[in-house]
């Protein structure tokens, strides 16, 4: 299973080479024998991936097909809710939060035939970015025990890469896809807000939250988000934008495309092995026949400031019964950022609102008036120990979080679609990663570029030392 890709799986599925069940049965195989030292799962639903794998392998016998992803086994960041599972939130109340109907990403995937193996480990409400838990285990980056798997979607991150399920869901308020992505080695998008329907998983930040995909490779983050997109009546931020096909338009090429890389901000403090590895990424591209071109762009820090403004005070009012009833069952950094919620005035609030929307005029219009896309950095650095999120001073703990999710917040309080894919390895085996950053619903040109960028290197298809 170590070596299947989504789309190939499906394939091997559908040509009668592997069965549902065969896959599922090599999936557990796998979370049996590797996540009690990883710990990418809250709760693995055995019996309920076995039956749905006979139920899929019954229906394939029959000629009955019920999508792309017919018995292809997912895994789902524990913030999704599921009819019949637990949703902790990375908590350590089992049932923290529930809603009417199930996860409208998640059940767009079963839909399309997946099968759901359980619910992932995630940094504590989705508030950080290391992927640190205290509750459930801190997840571990495959390539490295010990070191960060990135948060919050650290769970997925890590099961991801180690095999463990084929693709995931991620949540991102910050950067919570693209940095458990960049931290594992592999592919995770956060797409344009409303693109994806939020209903039926837990908000952090209602205004700046992104539901997206996370996968190895670029072809098949394209394949989960032509499922999940598209407008939800549960959901009335979730766009009437038509859903086009992202899987026809990635193997045009990129020659011609206009690639701005920033002059400003998104390389300043940027560890010189990640620097690197961005850097010959872009290379890469122009080779490939991309217009590249560094500019300077408007600082992004105003927006930083904006989006920290918006997410602590929504997400102090999402959990404050937690916050005020039971403040002890939190790990002390949460329960700080939390409180600074608490703090920040109604005014504060509505102001920094009024100032995103201007702010994100302003940025798409200056940068994309001459760009297709815009590459960065996702993390200033190779993904850190473990203990850079457990150790010191809860004051220093804040600060180092925002230090390490100040490449991706903006694109949150943007809106825009944003591409973590791998792009070389530190001297330390752990992975380097490339940003591409879109104008609003551009993803088929973000994915185009990262898939093109991907099919030239061999970066994704190099896997951790697990087995």
């Amino acid at each position: 299973m170590s070596d299947w890709t989504i789309e190939s799986l499906a394939a091997a599925i559908r040509h009668r080479k592997v069965s549902p069940v065969e896959a599922t049965e090599q999936c557990l195989d796998r979370v049996h024998r590797l996540d009690s030292k990883l710990r990418a799962f809250i709760t693995l639903d055995e019996k309920a991936a076995r039956r749905t794998a006979v139920e899929r392998e019954s229906e394939a016998a029959a000629g009955r097909w019920r999508g792309p992803l017919h018995g292809v086994p997912l895994a789902f960041k524990d913030l999704c809710h599921v009819r019949g599972l637990p949703t902790s939130c990375g908590t350590m109340t089992r049932e923290y939060f529930t809603a009417e109907h199930d996860c409208t990403a998640l059940a767009r995937l079963a839909g399309a035939g997946a099968i759901t193996l359980g619910k992932l480990n995630m940094t504590e409400m989705a508030m950080g970015p290391f992927g640190d838990n205290a509750h459930h285990g801190h997840v571990q980056n495959p390539w490295r025990a010990g070191h960060a798997s990135g948060g919050s979607s650290s769970g997925s991150g890590a099961a991801v890469a180690a095999g463990l399920c084929l693709g995931a869901l991620g949540s991102d308020t910050g950067g919570s896809i693209r940095l458990p992505a960049a931290c594992c080695g592999i592919a995770g998008l956060k797409p344009t807000y409303g693109r994806v329907s939020r209903a039926g998983a837990m908000a952090l930040s209602w205004s700046n939250d992104h539901i997206g995909p996370m996968a190895r490779t670029v072809r098949d983050v394209a394949l989960m988000l032509g499922i999940v997109a598209g407008r939800d009546r549960f959901d009335a931020t979730s766009s009437h934008r038509p859903v086009p096909d992202y899987l026809a338009a990635l193997d045009r090429e990129v020659a011609g495309l206009r690639v701005t890389v920033p002059e400003n901000f998104f390389f300043q403090g940027v560890h010189v092995e990640m620097a690197a590895g961005v850097r010959a990424a872009i290379a890469t591209l122009e080779r490939l026949g991309a217009r590249v071109e560094e500019a300077k762009i408007p600082d992004v820090q105003p927006m930083n400031d904006v989006c920290n403004v918006i997410s602590r005070s929504e997400a102090a009012a999402i959990h404050a019964r937690l916050l005020r009833e039971r403040p002890e069952q939190i790990q002390p950094v949460v329960r700080a950022r939390l409180a600074l919620g608490l703090r920040i005035p109604a005014h504060d609030y509505l102001q920094a609102l009024r100032l995103r929307a201007r702010l994100t005029r302003e940025f798409v219009h200056a940068v994309f008036a001459d760009a297709d896309v815009l590459v960065a950095p996702v993390i200033p650095e190779p993904a850190p120990p473990v203990t850079h999120a457990t150790e010191g001073p809860v004051e220093e703990l804040v600060a180092r979080q925002g230090r390490f999710s100040r490449l991706t917040r903006s694109f949150n309080g943007l809106g825009l679609p944003a591409l973590s894919v791998p792009c070389g390895f530190s001297s330390a085996g752990l992975p380097l990663a490339l940003q591409i950053v879109g104008r609003p619903f551009a993803e088929a040109t973000v994915l185009r570029v990262g898939h093109a960028y991907e099919q030239a290197t061999d970066w994704h298809r190099r896997r951790p030392p697990l087995d």
